[in-house]
């Protein structure tokens, strides 16, 4: 997990939040979420990608970990 703080929104989203959540292994994405440039907020799960709502940081990292904690069947 990776989450920086700007001063200023980052393009494509309307928050000053930058992050990039990630679960997996080398080559192989299973669960993240992120707000790449241009592409605002989203949600990689498996093969899907879809936008994701964000509201806070502490939102976003339960969000991901209820995310992960599915796939490992432990949810």
């Amino acid at each position: 997990m990776t989450i920086w703080k700007f001063s200023e929104p980052v393009p494509g989203s309307a928050h000053a939040f930058k992050y990039s959540l990630f679960y997996g292994y080398p080559g192989k994405r299973i669960v993240g979420y992120d707000n790449e440039r241009g592409k605002g907020d989203h949600r990689h799960f498996g093969n899907r990608q879809e936008p994701y709502i964000f509201s806070s940081v502490e939102a976003l990292v339960s969000d991901f970990l209820s995310d992960v904690q599915h796939v490992r069947g432990k949810s």
